[in-house]
């Protein structure tokens, strides 16, 4: 079972296990919201409303999340827009709590995006890393070396 947090001294393996848990904790956070918003806090009709079915597109991709999955992050970071639109359309129209209700979602929205965005980008540049001494052989590190002293 991976663990989140490492005691790593490697700054990248921190950063990547930082983001994962602003991905997640955003995450959960706009399935909650979603629901206590349709559900409790300002329904738009009384007793609850349907659209609180609108948090279930958000409950797919935990497991994604919670196994670490490259392809979850960067399809989230496009889900995410959905939320967003939502949450700028309805913080401009609804009246107090909805609007400020949709001010939370749009930060939550804007927390997630770059979660999976610095996410994918910390874990694509330190497989490059961990790929480019592979590609170099003693043959070619030793050429380039001898051109360089000339």
């Amino acid at each position: 079972m991976n663990t989140v947090l490492t005691t790593s001294p490697n700054p990248a393996t921190q950063a990547v296990a930082l983001t994962r848990i602003l991905a997640v904790g955003s995450l959960v956070g706009l399935i909650v919201l979603g629901l206590a918003w349709e559900l409790l806090l300002a329904p738009l009709r009384p007793g609850g409303s349907w659209l609180a079915l609108k948090v279930l597109p958000l409950c797919l991709p935990l497991a994604g999340l919670h196994k670490n999955r490259m392809y979850t992050y960067r399809w989230v970071s496009l889900l995410v827009w959905l939320y967003f639109t939502e949450g700028a359309v309805r913080a401009y129209s609804d009246k107090p709590p909805g609007n400020y209700l949709a001010m939370v979602e749009v930060f939550l929205c804007l927390t997630l995006f770059t979660a999976c965005a610095l996410h994918v980008r910390i874990r694509l540049k330190n497989a490059a890393k961990a790929v480019k001494p592979a590609l170099e052989t003693p043959e070619t590190s030793a050429s380039s070396h001898a051109e360089s002293a000339r």
